[in-house]
């Protein structure tokens, strides 16, 4: 019998899911496609609440991590995800942060180990799709630039995805966010400093594009997934973004075809061009 139609999104955190993939897992989902999320890392440093940040007093990285597991199996829920996979590995934290200087943070586990534990899963599931970031890990974090390697590894190990996506984003649908809610009067804090080596980066992958899944139709229920992670987005602009405003800047996800086996022409609009 024929494989069912299954998407894999690989990602590092709890709220990864949502901000990047929560449209296409959606969408998908209700079409009726197998939708498989593995999550590497339990978000311990993320923030406490009240928004106690990691190495305050009152930071407890045990109590964020139980927190945000159940945010994780809310979101998953919204979103129609049949499978989440824990890989339960420490979080990193922030590339300039001390705490990846641990020995058991994910970005120093080997890789060859992480790889061995998602090609099970890439096993179990046989995904025709995957998803993950790029290998600037979008904003350099750490454990974002581990997930694409130990992804990338695995799919070397078994050969089983037809295509491979990375998530990415053009910095003009920033800019063009953040001049629409200034203009509404939503407080967006200072813009973030990027430096020339770092913008050229995003630049290159926004050039690199090749896929837009139009996913206005599923864009409440990523709000809704987004929304759920509110330990982490109570207080940040994305909860204060209107919802038309919302929907006009995240109702399209987009993303690199970085591997295929398919021959699917581009620009693309459907994950599984060429599989269906």
């Amino acid at each position: 019998m024929p494989l069912p139609l299954t998407l894999m999104a690989v990602h590092a955190h709890p709220d990864d899911e949502s901000s990047s993939t929560g449209g296409v897992l959606a969408m998908y989902a209700d079409e009726g496609v197998r939708t498989v999320v593995v999550t590497c890392t339990n978000g311990e440093l993320g923030d406490a609440p009240g928004g106690v940040k990691p190495g305050d007093d009152d930071h407890d990285e045990a109590g964020v991590a139980a927190i945000r597991m159940a945010e994780l199996d809310q979101a998953c829920a919204i979103l129609g995800v049949e499978a989440l996979e824990k890989l339960g590995y420490q979080d990193s934290g922030m590339v300039d942060w001390d705490y990846k200087d641990r020995p058991h943070a994910f970005c120093n586990v080997p890789i060859a180990e992480s790889a061995t534990r998602l090609a099970a899963l890439m096993e179990r599931y046989q995904p025709q799709v995957v998803i993950t970031y790029d290998a600037f890990g979008g904003y350099d974090h750490p454990d974002h630039i581990q997930a694409n390697r130990v992804t990338l590894a695995a799919i070397e190990r078994t050969r089983i995805p037809a295509k491979l996506y990375l998530t990415a984003r053009r910095w003009s649908d920033f800019e063009r966010l953040r001049a629409q809610l200034a203009e509404m009067g939503v407080d967006v804090g200072s813009r973030p400093q990027i430096g020339p080596e770092r913008l050229q980066q995003m630049q290159a992958a926004a050039a690199r594009i090749t896929t837009t899944v139009d996913t206005t139709s599923v864009a409440s229920r990523k709000r809704d997934a987004l929304r759920a992670h509110s330990s982490q987005l109570a207080e940040s602009w994305f909860a204060k973004m209107p919802d038309s405003v919302f929907d006009e800047v995240f109702g399209f996800e987009s993303f690199i075809r970085e591997q295929d086996r398919t021959a699917a022409a581009i620009p693309e609009v459907d994950l599984f061009a060429g599989l269906r």
